[in-house]
């Protein structure tokens, strides 16, 4: 199964009571293997968690650190992007070259690197002074 057809296969598990919009991604690790989230909504935070955030949380949790490529989809006019959030989240396990996927159920798809995804990214060696 492609990261695509994963990722479209687990939106339809969204919990979006409240927006109604559901949206899947699908990660590969550099190990091979396939993880996947979906966005979460809640009455308190009705904007939700991330799928892209949800996939990065099942690969750590899985005990794997670096993502080889990503695929995010929605029900949407033009290809989805990662929020803020997720796209520093995505930078944090992905090397600059990494490709991330934002695609619709019509078929529209964009690719980028991580780099262009979130150009001037916030890395750990900006910490080396502390």
């Amino acid at each position: 199964m492609s990261l695509l057809e994963a990722a479209t296969k687990v939106r339809e598990n969204a919990y979006a009571p409240y927006s109604r919009f559901k949206v899947g991604a699908a990660l590969r690790a550099a190990s091979g293997a396939v993880y996947t989230g979906v966005n979460v909504e809640n009455v308190a935070y009705p904007e939700g968690t991330c799928a892209e955030a949800g996939a990065i949380a099942a690969m750590c949790a899985a005990g794997e650190r670096q993502i080889a490529e990503i695929v995010v989809i929605a029900d949407s006019p033009e290809p989805v992007p990662c929020c803020g959030g997720c796209r520093q989240k995505i930078a944090e396990f992905a090397a600059p070259e990494v490709r991330v996927t934002m695609a619709t159920l019509d078929g529209k798809t964009r690719s980028v690197t991580v780099a262009e995804l979130l150009p001037g990214v916030f890395r750990a060696a900006h910490m080396d002074r502390a």
